[in-house]
């Protein structure tokens, strides 16, 4: 298991997921054993197949394992209904997806503000937040468009806003700069650095080396199992 100093916001233990899919069982993660650590940046990458999937969506809560535990903030996933998994979620995790999965009939205001809804009890601050997080990633000018208004650089500020809207310890990023351009991808790439230096836990998955090398650490996955974890010196 790796080793934290730090108290774990995301723990998986022996960590097992198989998929059925007629007389064929395919075993994706074969027993992870990981604790991600307050405040901690890591990359997980792996070739394709080695299980970055199925571990992105166990972490975010999408799927469940099929053996083993996920402990994240002290909450033990396999115990919580769909509604409780739900409302989990939209509290302890923030989405950064590849696709930006923003809502085309919604303005950029309203796609920010979409975890909120998904609340029992919604900060009654979020709207004022939500104005907070758009000015500070540049998109004060921008919150009446819609998405096909702007461009992947803005719209990945858009779906990094909402990730935080809740202001959620843990952050999981699937190759969120996969979709943009150089120039852009140093800016989100600048602005994770941010978030990090005040203290969210990152988890970032990509292929790409040069990306993965702004995490503190980089979780190689192969074959279903971990290949092995590598200290960035940065």
């Amino acid at each position: 298991m790796a080793e934290t100093t730090a108290k774990a916001v995301a723990e998986l233990r022996d960590i097992r997921r198989t998929y059925v899919m007629g007389s064929t069982e395919v075993r994706a993660l074969k027993g992870i054993n990981v604790s991600f650590g307050a405040g901690e940046y890591w990359a997980i990458m792996g070739s394709s197949g080695s299980g970055k999937s199925t571990l992105l969506n166990i972490l975010g809560g999408v799927d469940r394992p099929t053996s083993g535990e996920y402990v994240v903030n002290g909450h033990e996933i396999s115990t919580l209904n769909d509604d409780e998994l739900s409302e989990m979620r939209g509290r302890e995790i923030g989405f950064i997806f590849q696709s930006f999965n923003l809502i085309p009939q919604l303005n950029m205001l309203e796609n920010i503000l979409v975890p909120v809804f998904y609340q029992d009890n919604p900060r009654p601050d979020a709207n004022e937040r939500a104005h907070m997080l758009a000015e500070r990633l540049g998109l004060a000018d921008r919150l009446d468009h819609r998405p096909n208004e702007l461009s992947g650089g803005q719209q990945q500020r858009v779906a990094i806003a909402r990730s935080l809207i809740n202001d959620p310890p843990l952050l999981l990023a699937d190759e969120a700069t996969g979709n943009l351009d150089s120039q852009t991808t140093d800016e989100i790439l600048k602005l994770f650095d941010e978030l990090h230096n005040e203290g969210k836990t990152i988890l970032l998955v990509t292929h790409e080396k040069e990306v993965g090398e702004h995490a503190e650490r980089i979780l190689h996955l192969k074959d279903g199992l971990i290949d092995g974890i590598v200290e960035n010196h940065r």
